[in-house]
């Protein structure tokens, strides 16, 4: 048997790598030593996601709007998926990014509600304190590197004037009178800036078709997009499904430019 001289001490080899000497027992701690114990994290990439979040507030109250489809990667997986929570009678809640970090979410802030429920003392969270604590709860997700995947849009009457705030994955936080997220941030917020510029004192009516025609333009442009959207107005559950009517035909404009190409290349 092949042993090992360490000075004048006769040390027996192992019988097999990462196996045990001779006369002695195995020790399992000494074989799990020599490998990698460390597993692949597979949780930090969304999975089934939700596209745009827009808002925007107007005279006396607040709009959120969202499309309900979930998608599974670029498939349209699953067609009804809401996005847009009824918090308390003063605050609604819309969400961007992974579907599941969500549905957590809203149940921790549906636990919270309903634990000021049963203090029955008089007093509900504000828009304001439910915007700061998503700061807090996105930020330190983010600090263990493993953060929640959603882009937030936080909107309530605070003292009965309209508020509109929103967080990212990263904690990062404001407050404005329009917002959007996703890739509504690139193709609707400027269409809703030029409306607010142009028209500052927004009526719910006014507010209602802006909404609607920033996600028909999202419709068209962004592939995560879907024509069946929700909206909520004054934190009332004025809960509306509508269908876009959009058309894909090409404008005459289009027609004839593409004949003159046609004609062009003959």
């Amino acid at each position: 048997m092949a042993s090992v001289v360490s000075g004048s001490l006769c040390i027996p080899a192992r019988l097999w790598q990462n196996g045990p000497s001779a006369s002695c027992l195995f020790n399992l701690s000494d074989g799990l030593a020599d490998q990698n114990t460390y597993f692949a994290q597979r949780s930090q990439a969304p999975i089934t996601t939700g596209t745009s979040v827009l808002g925007i507030t107007f005279e006396g109250g607040v709009a959120i709007a969202a499309d309900i489809l979930g998608s599974y990667g670029s498939l349209a997986r699953f067609r009804n998926c809401p996005r847009i929570m009824h918090v308390n009678d003063n605050i609604i809640l819309g969400a961007g990014g992974d579907y599941a970090d969500y549905q957590y979410l809203k149940d921790v802030i549906e636990q919270k509600i309903l634990e000021e429920e049963c203090l029955d003392d008089g007093f509900s969270i504000k828009p304001k304190a439910l915007h700061c604590w998503l700061t807090r709860v996105m930020y330190n997700r983010r600090s263990k590197f493993d953060p929640f995947w959603n882009n937030f849009i936080v909107g309530g009457l605070q003292d009965d004037e309209p508020f509109l705030g929103t967080v990212d994955k990263l904690g990062t936080a404001y407050v404005d009178r329009h917002i959007a997220t996703g890739y509504g941030a690139y193709m609707a917020l400027p269409l809703m800036r030029e409306e607010v510029e142009r028209n500052p004192i927004m009526t719910k009516d006014a507010a209602q078709k802006l909404l609607v025609k920033c996600l028909e333009v999202l419709y068209y442009r962004d592939s995560r997009s879907f024509p069946k959207v929700k909206l909520i107005f004054d934190c009332l559950m004025s809960l509306q499904s509508l269908l876009s009517t959009c058309s894909f035909s090409f404008s005459p404009y289009c027609q004839l430019f593409y004949l003159f190409l046609i004609s062009a290349t003959i």
